[in-house]
């Protein structure tokens, strides 16, 4: 690449740096003996890549060329984030001295955990708290056993963040949900009225969701991370699964669940309104994209790799896709970068080629990148889109109604994606009613080959948070009432006044 081809890539690597992923990227320069002359296509890639990158260096001889590339693919294995070589063309058609390799790099975590008094002081704080309540992150990862003993013995609910449902959500009788603005009220009100928040491999960014009287402590492998969102009481580095091990024998096993149960019957009321708007009747339209995202958790393997688009795909991702420790869930969770669903679905097919990938995408997100539905014909490669079409840009369109705007702007004249997919040699099924939404998603899943679901869904579904604080009500009722008049009024009439009321 070169010129614009590195500022194309540069979202995708701020996405990957964000999320902790190890990339390697080689940037094509312009002629070296132009440089600094503001030659054609010039844009510096040693500069420009510096902010989402963890090695960045440009290549002016081509002696450099072994070592400095050993040293980016080391770098990206052992920080777990991007490395860029930027090379001018004339340099990379030079021949090299050969360099025998170092030897082969393995990504291996060592072990890290809090030092004894740490970790007796960490005990000594968790027993003497009355109610003690979790908060898991993706830094969870492999430690699901000793997280499930650990609440067991502390009695604590266990509230997840987006990133960490995968690795938490599953075989876990102290789930009580999410937290933040796509969360839900039993995890919201676990964390701010618990006496001690235990928070576990997570950098959870929203200083509004924190409490501010409990006692916070935190375990994180990354030391940065402590303290960064909200004020410790205790901050230790060490990596989940050890910390929780060396902890287990010395933490109490409480007799008082009355903190747990609380918020797990909470969360079950919780679950049960949103399963309940998760339903599809023959003939009744719009259909309501929670049933279409149901359906596809029915419907998907027990491996199956997704991925969802930021914005209401997000949502629906969060609320009615079931981790079961086998499949995954991957979205730009961290940059929140618009149009991600469908390449990275791209990226994890050619990754993973015998598990099932399916991308949920939005009509604003897929309208964006429409030409990566060639890049699936030409690569072959057989990843399920399913476009939630609302002819809006909703998140947007939420989050300005919430604070008080008009939505201008967010209204969007989408063509047919299923008659697109068609003309780019992909099968396209287009479902407007919602009897027709499960024989689409077995149809797509089965065919041997890239396919495209087109939903038709409903524009003014409710996708706040199960919480809406009251000076966000003026704005909410404004759309309920907009609703009235849509058609939908009085179900989301009578489901903002009991989440006001709640």
């Amino acid at each position: 690449m070169n010129g614009p081809g590195n500022t194309h890539l540069i979202n995708g690597l701020y996405d990957c740096h964000r999320s902790r992923v190890p990339v390697l990227a080689i940037a094509a320069h312009i002629p070296s003996s132009e440089i600094g002359s503001s030659y054609f296509q010039e844009t510096h890639p040693d500069q420009l890549f510096k902010a989402c990158s963890h090695y960045c260096e440009l290549v002016s001889q081509p002696e450099q060329m072994p070592r400095v590339l050993e040293i980016a693919i080391q770098t990206a294995l052992a920080r777990q984030g991007v490395s860029v070589v930027a090379i001018p063309g004339d340099i990379a058609l030079r021949q090299a001295h050969f360099r025998k390799p170092s030897a082969s790099i393995k990504r291996v975590e060592p072990l890290l955990r809090p030092s004894e008094s740490e970790l007796a002081t960490l005990a000594a704080m968790l027993n003497q708290s009355k109610s003690v309540t979790i908060l898991g992150g993706a830094g969870c990862a492999g430690a699901h056993a000793e997280l499930m003993q650990v609440a067991n013995k502390l009695k604590a609910p266990i509230v997840t963040t987006l990133r960490g449902r995968e690795h938490v959500e599953y075989d876990n009788p102290y789930d009580v949900g999410l937290t933040g603005l796509i969360g839900y009220s039993s995890g919201f009100h676990a964390m701010m009225e618990c006496e001690t928040l235990l928070m576990l491999g997570t950098d959870f960014p929203y200083t509004q969701f924190y409490p501010e009287k409990a006692t916070i402590i935190q375990v994180d492998r990354r030391g940065e991370n402590l303290g960064r969102r909200t004020r410790l009481d205790l901050g230790l580095i060490g990596d989940v699964k050890e910390t929780l091990n060396a902890l287990l024998g010395k933490i109490e096993t409480r007799n008082d669940d009355e903190h747990l149960r609380k918020f797990v019957h909470h969360y079950q009321d919780v679950r049960k309104g949103l399963d309940d708007l998760a339903v599809g009747h023959p003939g009744r339209k719009p259909i309501h994209p929670q049933y279409v995202a149901r359906m596809i958790d029915e419907v998907a393997s027990e491996n199956t790799i997704f991925s969802c688009d930021v914005g209401t795909p997000t949502i629906w991702a969060a609320r009615y896709l079931k981790m079961n420790g086998k499949r995954r869930l991957l979205g730009s969770f961290n940059h929140g970068s618009m149009a991600n669903a469908m390449p990275q679905a791209i990226g994890a097919q050619l990754e993973f080629p015998g598990r099932q990938v399916v991308a949920l995408s939005g009509d604003g997100g897929l309208a964006m990148l429409l030409g990566d539905l060639l890049s699936m014909q030409q690569l072959k490669i057989p990843v399920k889109i399913v476009v939630f079409n609302n002819s809006a840009l909703s998140f947007v369109e939420l989050e300005m109604k919430a604070a008080g705007f008009l939505e201008n702007g967010t209204t969007l004249v989408n063509p047919c994606f299923a008659e697109l997919a068609k003309t780019a040699g992909i099968l396209g099924l287009r479902v407007e009613d919602p009897a027709e939404v499960r024989p689409a998603l077995i149809e797509a899943f089965q065919h041997d080959g890239p396919a495209l679901v087109e939903a038709v869904v409903n524009r003014m579904e409710l996708a706040m948070p199960p919480t809406i604080k009251l000076d966000q009500a003026i704005g909410f009722n404004l759309w309920a009432l907009k609703a009235v008049l849509s058609g939908r009024g009085s179900e989301l009439v009578d489901l903002a006044a009991s989440n006001l009321l709640r």
